[in-house]
């Protein structure tokens, strides 16, 4: 297939990361891939939508990585998937011999496998430089509902109108499920039975990286999981921490042990990121060297600092995220930066997941989320038009419109941008710059 065709083909099924960020596919084709790997590592503890998907439809999504990998003319089509998947890897190797140019790579159960630039250099030795783009390295990385989505465009012409999520934790019977985007996360988490506490807190994402949400947040092409907990769990009141505080506690008890610096992966990768000197810099309000501040770039907010790392319970991840996001505020971008070589320690500073997950109180949690993949019906969707980076969709559709699941509701904007489609059938009852709401 051409390749601005599957281009096309692609943006107008609103195909994007599922997961993340949300990067629209169409721009990750590119010629000067020579290799492309599918990210089956369920980067954060308790998602398992992934292997789940992968399982149950693995020659459907091996066809169609091998169609992308001759399209952008690959020479290598690699599957990064973790070694503890027992029943997935069967399924893959029942035909991986049909696919010449493809390989498993099997991962160790670490936290965080599944980071892009640490997947990458698993995978294939390459290391991403500081701020870059994978394709620099010549690689382009999809995730595994990515590429079922993917699939479904071109062989069933649907475009992406459902999301599985995983619903776990404090529920009778977790499950992932396939829902409508747009549906509201109460409605999610109520398909999973019970709540078994009182007062829940709909944690969206993984335990890592994830926020609270609230019960009428619609669901989008990037929730891949809902974590029922209790108001008083560990994550929890991590996530409610205010920056002041914060700060005050690193001023007061940081003992610059550089525990957080000698975890953090992309450090560990020869990134020019040091947890530990932002801290100290930040904390004293040392502004004479200017580089732990604008390092900050190249946090990529994976969470082992201060939800593992520290034993004093700081947050740098936290605060470095703050000043991030102040610096571009400000107008800054990440300046030009190469690495180090990569840490001869790498090996021995990998966190284990069933270590981080016994820290952060989750093991009772790790229980099976069986896979239910038709598509649950609901009353009412509230589809935001922005789901991915990039602009925002632009609205085709007016009050008092009656549309079908499936139809394109919003066009792409300018720029970087997807379309995006009703999940539902109904009627149009509102229409603003930030979401469409469809009543059946």
């Amino acid at each position: 297939m051409d390749i601005n065709e599957l281009k096309k083909i692609i943006q107008e099924n609103g195909v994007v990361g599922a997961g993340g960020a949300g990067f629209p596919t169409y721009a990750k084709l590119d010629e000067r891939a020579n290799t492309i790997l599918m990210n089956c590592a369920e980067c954060e503890p308790l998602l398992k939508l992934h292997r789940q998907l992968l399982e149950k439809h693995a020659y459907e999504i091996m066809k169609t990585f091998h169609l992308l990998a001759k399209t952008v003319g690959a020479q290598e089509a690699i599957i990064g998937i973790k070694k503890s998947y027992v029943d997935t890897v069967k399924a893959l190797k029942l035909h991986i011999e049909e696919f010449p140019e493809m390989r498993l790579h099997l991962l160790e159960e670490v936290y965080p496998m599944g980071d892009e630039v640490v997947l990458i250099y698993e995978a294939t030795g390459r290391v991403v430089r500081p701020g870059g783009l994978p394709i620099e390295q010549g690689v382009a990385v999809f995730n595994v509902e990515t590429v079922y989505n993917i699939y479904r465009a071109l062989e069933q012409k649907h475009p992406v109108t459902d999301k599985l999520v995983s619903v776990v934790a404090e529920v009778s019977d977790p499950v992932t499920v396939r829902v409508p985007l747009g549906t509201a996360l109460e409605e999610v988490v109520a398909m999973a039975g019970v709540i078994t506490v009182k007062d829940p807190v709909y944690f969206v994402g993984g335990p890592m990286m994830g926020n609270i949400g609230t019960p009428s947040q619609p669901v989008t092409k990037t929730t891949n999981a809902i974590l029922v907990l209790p108001q008083d769990h560990t994550i929890v009141n991590k996530k409610r921490r205010t920056t002041s505080i914060d700060m005050k506690r690193a001023a007061s008890i940081c003992c610059q042990c550089q525990m957080c610096t000698d975890l953090c992966p992309r450090h560990a990768l020869g990134h020019p990121i040091k947890p530990h000197e932002f801290m100290r810099a930040a904390s004293n309000k040392d502004y004479r060297d200017t580089s732990p501040y604008v390092n900050t770039f190249f946090c990529c907010s994976c969470g082992v600092c201060e939800m593992f790392a520290c034993p004093q319970s700081l947050a740098p991840r936290s605060l470095m995220a703050d000043f991030k996001m102040g610096l571009r505020k400000a107008g800054l971008k990440p300046p030009a930066a190469t690495t180090t070589p990569v840490q001869t320690s790498r090996e021995y500073c990998k966190v284990p997941e069933e270590r981080l997950m016994a820290r952060l109180g989750l093991t009772k949690y790790d229980r099976p989320a069986p896979l239910d993949d038709e598509v649950r019906a609901v009353k009412k969707v509230t589809v935001n038009l922005s789901q991915h980076i990039g602009a925002p969709a632009q609205a085709v559709v007016k009050p008092g419109d009656v549309v079908t699941a499936g139809q394109m509701i919003a066009q792409p904007g300018n720029g970087l941008s997807v379309a995006i489609h009703a999940s539902i059938s109904g009627k149009v009852t509102e229409v603003s710059d930030r979401a469409i709401v469809i009543v059946a």
